[in-house]
């Protein structure tokens, strides 16, 4: 007879044995990326590049920046935003597809720590995000974008960008594990990403859109994190002065924490009560 190994009894040692779990679910995720690099390196890599190309080059000539500035310089923010937008079917499409598959029950029958299959599934998809944001990054240094007020404006502005990636992490995997039993829903779920990105400021200013929309996008946590980068880059804003585009940086900050605050507990507790 098999016996399962108790937890650890100290709050130290529940904390190593969590970490030392979630990494063990980490390395599987990469395993699996690093097994199958093609979607990896066509939706996360090439995809945003095409995106900058093409309205960088394609649609750029026609696009005008409120108040001045190189249209290049204003898309940026924008793109590496919506590169953590788009992050959030992803980690939705693996969450479910786990679950679907009982794999995420298998994981819950193990000696294991509670948190760490949704903190490896996390861990994971932020170092995705973290090389993605790293290679768009080359992208616009190569297209002529450069951080214009120094190096550590330049890295808060990345971490902001990441603080939103992490916020929408446990967006996904609250909607993967709540509606895994129901492939239609997941590909609704997987929608979210397009609201959410497009209506904000990541490629048009806010000044230019119509007032009713012009609210929503100013309340859209994207446009928070975007408008707080471009004023951490230097990069030109659009021009829409309002409290909220004012304290951008303070926003961009709040917004996730918020977003993590919800969704985090949630995951965990959708996970401790996955249905068998």
């Amino acid at each position: 007879m098999t016996l399962t190994p108790a937890p650890p009894g100290t709050l130290h040692s529940r904390l190593a044995w969590a970490i030392t779990d979630a990494w063990v679910i980490t390395c599987r995720d990469l395993a699996h990326w690093a097994r199958q690099p093609g979607a990896v390196i066509a939706n996360t890599l090439l995809f945003p590049i095409l995106i900058v190309l093409m309205f960088g080059y394609l649609l750029g000539g026609a696009m005008t920046v409120p108040g001045g500035g190189d249209y290049r310089d204003f898309l940026m923010p924008g793109m590496f935003a919506m590169t953590m937008v788009f992050g959030i079917g992803a980690t939705l499409a693996a969450v479910s597809a786990d679950a679907a598959r009982g794999i995420t029950d298998r994981f819950r029958s193990m000696p294991m720590a509670t948190s760490a299959v949704i903190a490896g599934r996390a861990a994971a998809d932020m170092l995705n995000s973290a090389a993605a944001l790293a290679v768009l990054t080359g992208c616009g240094l190569m297209v002529g974008w450069h951080p214009h007020r120094g190096a550590t404006r330049a890295v808060a502005a990345l971490a902001l960008l990441l603080l939103l990636r992490f916020a929408f992490v446990w967006t996904g995997i609250y909607l993967g594990l709540t509606y895994y039993r129901n492939p239609e829903a997941v590909t609704a779920a997987r929608t979210l990403e397009f609201p959410v990105g497009f209506l904000g400021n990541p490629f048009v200013a806010i000044s230019t859109m119509p007032a009713w929309l012009s609210a929503i996008a100013q309340w859209n946590p994207l446009s928070s994190t975007v408008s707080a980068a471009r004023q951490l880059f230097g990069d030109p804003t659009g021009s829409h002065p309002s409290w909220i585009t004012d304290h951008a940086v303070l926003m961009a900050v709040a917004w996730p924490l918020l977003l993590i605050a919800v969704f985090f507990p949630l995951s965990l507790h959708r996970y401790r009560h996955l249905s068998r």
